[in-house]
Parts: C-alpha cells; structure tokens; sequence
C-alpha cells in the first residue's frame, strides 16, 4: 500500500522511516525528533513532546494537568492504555460550589495533578532514556526562552483569567507576547529540574507536594497532601470495535472514547463512500449519528459501571441507526441536562446487547512501537491559578463534572468524572495502521470520527483528512457550527432538513486540532499530519 494522493493539502506531506512526531507545536515536535536521532524510542519521544508542549502551549496542556495515553509495544504486540486522569479532591463536593463559576476557573476547579506521574511512569515502563534526557529540551525552552507564534501570540492574548503570579510570568510586558518575541519560563525549568531529580516522590509525596497543596488550600482550595500522596496512574485495557476490516482502539471509560466507537458502528450502516465525500446527505447522517452517540455518552460515561460491551454491540448500534430520519434531532447538549427539552434524543438502552460486546500528539518510531495522547489542563491556561513560585498551572477538570444531582457525573469526593480526551490507535490485520486524535472537549468525539472516516472511507492521506472541512455540535436543539470551506449548497440543504446551521471560519480551532501518523504496511514508511487549526507540525525522521 503506498500513501494515497487523495484530498487537498495545502503544505508538505510529511514522510520519514526512522520515526515520526506528529503534534500541535513544531519546537515540541522537534523536542521529540531529538530523542528518536539520539537513539530513544516512541516512548522517550512521548515524553519530551509531553513536557515541551507545557513550555511552548503553557495554556493548552501542562505537568499539573491529566491525560490518556495509547500505547502500542511492537515486541510484545501489546495495547495498554494509560490513565492519568487524576480524582476529584477528598474534599469536592457538588454543593459546596458557588455556581459554575467556581467550577469553571479558580482553587476549587482542579483534579488531583496527573500529568507527572502519567511521564514518568510511561518512560519508567517503556522507555530507554532518563529523566533527564527527556525533560532536557523542555528546560532549556522554559530557562531560555522561545519565539512566541502568531497562535501562541493570539492565545495569551486572549484574556483567559489568570491569577497575579501568573499574569507576572505571562504578561510581563502588561501585555502578552507578541509573535516573535521570546517567552521564558524560568520557574517551570526549576521544577522540571526538580522532577528529574526527585521523580515522583518529590511531585506528590515530598517538598513539591507541600507546596501545592499549601498554596492552593491558602487560595481557598481542596487539592491536599493527602489527593496528591493518594494518586497513581493506572494501566487498563483499551475498548475497540471494528470498522470496515479496521481495528480502531480507544481508552474506557469515563474516557468518552466508546463515543468515536458507537458513531463508527453506526456509520459502518452506510455507504459513505457512494454518498460522496460532504454530500449533503452523508453530512446530515453524520451529525444524527453524533448526536445519538452524546446522548450515550452523557448517561454513560461517568456511570460505576459502563455498559460498554452492550455500547459498542454492532445490533445496539443498528437499533440506535433506525431513529435517524431525515430532519435534524433535538440534542440534548453536551451536559447532563436538569430539565429535558422537547423531543430531545435520549440514551439507549445498551444492556440487552451485553452478550455482544487538550492537546493531542502521535509518536511512531522505526521499530513499530506507537504512542497517541491526548492531555490537557482543560480550559485556556486551566484554572487560571499558576501555584506560587512553580511556574505549573493547574488544571480545571472538576470542570467536567456536573452540578446536576441526578446526573452519574455529579462531582463527589475522590471520584472520576467524565474525559472528553480520546486518543486513537487503528490496527489492519493485526498490524500498526494509525495513531491519531485531536483536542477539543467534547468535540473530539466528532471531530475524531471525521477525520478518521476522511481516511479510512474516502481514502485520504493523513494531512488532506486533517485538513477537509469539519462541524460541531455544542449547543443543546438542532444547531450544527460548519466550517465556511463546506459548501454553500450543503449548508443549504441542511437547514432545510432542520439544521440550524451556523457558519465558522474557514479553518476553525472549535474543530479541533488533530494531529495523526500512518504506517504504510509494506514499506513500514511512514506519514504525519498535523492541523492548521493550530500549530501543528510533523517532523519525520
């Protein structure tokens, strides 16, 4: 199989066959590229992506935030999944929040840090190098600084809520950086230099430790010794399904993954490849298709225990395809509702069907092993809170908990809440086909399944199926958000079917930012693509 021509690119394929680095920042792909030349492997490569994406997108992902990784070990023909999601504090409870405010942004709005843990347990396990080979290019972006991008520019330029510690470092001029001048980070590199040192004693058990929890609890949070001493990643089994002769892997629940599943075996119905490529019809299939699938994932997800074999049932997902029709569904929104609106489109049943069955970053390298993880520390720059002298912003995933008291979700002490982070890994007969996601909240679900059949049904290369046209649901009833590069005459036909269509700019960050690598399966070349909608770039080796 050579690498389909398929699609409009508008920059360089990228190919390489000693390995491949696909994510959303050229200097943290090339923190990665370092590592496979210096003779690492996909998994050291990971983590200097991991720690120098904190350095260069501080507002997207970070050592305080959380993830999953997918991971492939080509000796053992292996597939484990890596959650580093961490807990609700102890003492978080849903009606102690002051309105969603407090939820959203602020001391109280974090899950128990598990980015540290998650690095230093995938390299401990996988990988061939050290601390502090690996955490070395990320230093030296933070001590001596990077040139900001235009997006970097555009991003902490935002407004996003910071606390004072925080606009010291990020807005130092009383302002953001503009495009090309140099960000520097010198805190960050003390504690990454800590880490290397102390590992991960000294993040959750020791000196680090205190001083987190110190701050946080002085500022009016929860986070304590006690959550950081009490976290460790977690090796689980991913879930998967088939599609068209194609394994496609993702993490388990309360990853939302088994969303990407259930739409695939509900698209798997149809042929989209006849329908053609954003035809009117395959566009309104594939947004009902999404809805039911949310619909699952809002009463699932978070659930003590996910029905998943029934979820991801071939006949559960036949019965779930008959109530798509040909105008556009109620949605319900991407969060558990406290009242229903009007015919909206409620969960299924999977139960009978048991018996059945923010940052994303991809690293291939020459010896087949795979990596794809998604991480991030939730909204812009996560809760806003940057922890004393650290340089580590926390994250705000408790964010992703509901307030709603009937909901599986609802935020309770020490307890998992619902992931949106979704990354892939495709198999084709047993060998290495893919890895791929996207961030995006709970829009990864959708835009993972797009680009995904981009390339799968209609035969794309990696970076024309990052690149082709998207949409979004967000919005609870039938509005849909549509790149403005999908055609006027779709766009048309959709809102006569009832869609209510809003129109987003060409290329779109609410769509995501996907970044994918393919292996071709005689050669062992491979591909990578990475997203405009960012700053996406692959490097091959």
């Amino acid at each position: 199989m050579a690498f389909p021509a398929h699609g409009v690119t508008h920059r360089p394929t990228v190919t390489g066959t000693r390995g491949m680095v696909a994510c959303a920042h050229p200097q943290a792909a090339l923190s990665g590229a370092r590592m496979l030349l210096e003779g690492g492997n996909a998994f050291d490569a990971a983590v200097a992506v991991a720690a120098a994406l904190n350095v260069v997108e501080p507002y997207m992902s970070g050592i305080a935030g959380v993830g999953y990784a997918i991971v492939y070990d080509a000796k053992n023909d292996h597939r484990r999944v890596l959650d580093y999601c961490g807990r609700t504090p102890h003492q978080a409870r849903a009606e102690l929040f002051d309105g969603l405010a407090d939820k959203d942004a602020g001391p109280r709005s974090c899950l128990t840090p598990g980015a540290c843990g998650g690095w230093l347990e995938l390299l401990e396990r996988y990988g061939t190098m050290t601390p502090a080979d690996v955490f070395a290019p990320a230093i030296d972006l933070a001590e001596n600084g990077y040139a900001v991008t235009v997006r970097n520019s555009q991003s902490m330029n935002s407004g996003g809520k910071m606390n004072d510690r925080a606009v010291s470092v990020i807005l130092s001029r009383g302002r953001g950086p503009l495009p090309g001048e140099i960000l520097i980070q010198k805190d960050l590199a003390r504690t990454f230099r800590r880490v290397v040192e102390g590992g991960t004693e000294v993040f959750y058990r020791g000196d680090l430790a205190r001083e987190m929890a110190g701050y946080i609890q002085a500022e009016g949070g929860w986070l304590s010794e006690r959550d950081l001493a009490d976290f460790e990643p977690e090796w689980v089994d991913p879930i998967a399904t088939t599609y068209r002769g194609y394994e496609v892997f993702c993490p388990p629940p309360p990853s939302a993954g088994f969303q990407i599943l259930e739409t695939l075996n509900m698209l798997e119905g149809y042929d989209l490849e006849e329908m053609e490529h954003h035809s009117e019809q395959a566009v309104h299939l594939f947004i009902e298709a999404v809805k039911l699938g949310n619909a699952d994932r809002i009463e699932y997800a978070a659930a003590p225990q996910a029905p998943i074999e029934g979820l991801l049932a071939k006949g559960y997902a036949a019965e779930r395809r008959k109530l798509i029709g040909n105008r556009a569904g109620v949605h319900r929104g991407e969060w558990y509702p406290a009242t229903k609106l009007p015919g909206e489109i409620e969960p299924g049943d999977p139960a009978a069907w048991r018996n059945e069955c923010t940052t994303h970053f991809d690293v291939v390298d020459g010896d087949g092993n795979a990596v794809a993880i998604t991480q991030s520390l939730g909204s812009g720059f996560g809760s806003g809170v940057m922890m004393g002298d650290t340089g580590m912003f926390l994250n705000n995933f408790i964010r992703w908990g509901d307030l709603v008291p009937d909901s599986p979700n609802c935020i309770a002490p020490h307890k998992k809440v619902d992931m949106c982070l979704s990354p892939m890994l495709v198999f084709r007969d047993g060998a290495l086909f893919s890895a791929l996601g996207t961030p995006g909240s709970w829009g990864i679900q959708q835009t993972s399944v797009q680009f995904l059949t981009n390339v799968l049904d209609y035969g794309m290369n990696i970076q024309a199926a990052i690149e082709a046209p998207r949409f979004r649901i967000e919005t609870a009833g039938t509005q849909v958000s549509i790149e403005r590069r999908m055609s006027k005459s779709v766009r048309r036909a959709l809102k006569a079917r009832g869609h209510d269509v809003k129109v987003l700019p060409d290329y779109s960050p609410v769509c995501g930012g996907a970044q994918g690598i393919v292996v071709d399966a005689e050669s062992g070349a491979l591909m990578g693509g990475a997203d405009p909608r960012r700053d996406g770039y692959a490097i091959g080796v």
